[in-house]
């Protein structure tokens, strides 16, 4: 047996593995190969005698929250929908613990992730109705009881100016204090200072209200290209369903859209985007008035923002640094453009 454990929080691997092959009763396990494209868990494939698995270290969740989304996967599984159900283990359990790590197998889904304009515009509005798909499935008959309805409404907190202002400055500062600058600090510093010119010139153009306009219910949470699987031109899989909660569809419409089609590439793909809408609103007729309240909220939550800051300065967690210029330029180009983003997604079926 190989084993590639990757980044060294995750060399516990080594040591929990026979358990995971124990209870996972996985046979032998013939290579363990460490995967570095996930942002939040730790995630290895894992090729044993009883088929190649993929093997995820939850991270991001509490356990027992991880085994409802998990049993949520094997209903929509039933559904149609291409996801993987989780592996029991010989006690009927999806997640196994050792110490106070936990740990869930899922069979291994052969495809690639497509990033932007890697998808044709046909695949871009096929995502679409995948995600209306799964927002049909989550809220239907079949996951009432995983999935109780929630409320007609849901409030989305706005930070205001003032305290996007004041965020700026308290990085500012801990850059400024820091005894060994690094080019990251450097390119920062210059984006804070940016990102405070826009703050000044927008900010009375915060969402007045935290009530969400349009349609809610349970959503996936992070559809993009990260987590969604294409193998011959199809959608194979979609994986990661870490974040299943109650939202407004419009929400997650709008966040899959400037994902997928946008954020890293520095500029949004509106071809594709209107694509994306399009088919969405074949399978849920979610009306342009929620989309544009989802899109002007989520265009402020980017404004007033800076979690990837918060991840290398406060967790001293640098496994995001690479999305932060994008993601500045990106919020650059959509307030410079934003009625033209506001066209893309009231595009009709």
């Amino acid at each position: 047996m190989t084993e590639a454990t990757g980044n060294a929080r995750y060399g516990e691997i080594t040591a929990d593995l026979p358990v995971l092959d124990e209870a996972f009763e996985l046979g032998e396990v013939r290579e363990c190969s460490f995967l570095s494209d996930g942002l939040m868990n730790g995630n290895w494939r894992l090729e044993t005698a009883e088929g190649s698995f993929a093997l995820k270290r939850i991270m991001d969740v509490p356990l027992p929250l991880a085994r409802r989304n998990l049993a949520v996967l094997s209903a929509l599984g039933d559904d149609g929908l291409p996801v993987g159900k989780a592996r029991l283990s010989s006690i009927g359990d999806a997640v196994v613990e050792v110490a106070d790590r936990g740990y869930c197998v899922i069979p291994w889904t052969e495809g690639s992730h497509l990033p932007g304009t890697a998808l044709s515009i046909g695949q871009a509005g096929g995502l679409g109705v995948l995600l209306g798909r799964i927002h049909q499935s989550l809220n239907g008959e079949r996951l009432a009881v995983l999935l109780p309805p929630g409320p007609e409404h849901v409030t989305v907190s706005v930070t205001t100016p003032a305290t996007a202002h004041q965020e700026a400055d308290r990085f500012l500062s801990v850059v400024a204090g820091s005894e060994n600058r690094t080019a990251f600090d450097a390119e920062a510093a210059a984006a804070l200072a940016e990102r405070k010119v826009l703050l000044e010139k927008y900010g009375s153009e915060c969402p007045a209200g935290e009530v969400a306009v349009g349609p809610v219910g349970w959503t996936h949470g992070d559809v993009q290209h990260r987590n969604v699987l294409w193998r011959d031109g199809e959608i194979a899989g979609v994986i990661d369903w870490d974040r299943i909660r109650v939202r407004p569809f419009g929400e997650e419409v709008a966040r899959t859209a400037t994902v997928q089609f946008g954020g890293e590439d520095g500029f949004l793909d509106l071809e594709r985007t209107a694509a994306f809408v399009a088919g969405y609103r074949l399978v849920v007729p979610i009306p342009v008035p929620a989309l544009a309240d989802a899109v002007e909220r989520l265009w402020w939550k980017r404004m007033s923002d800076y979690w990837q800051l918060v991840f290398h300065y406060d967790r001293d967690d640098h496994s995001c640094n690479h999305l932060y210029l994008p993601a500045e330029r990106f919020l650059a180009w959509w307030t410079e453009r934003r009625e033209d983003v506001q066209e893309a997604f009231a595009a009709m079926p």
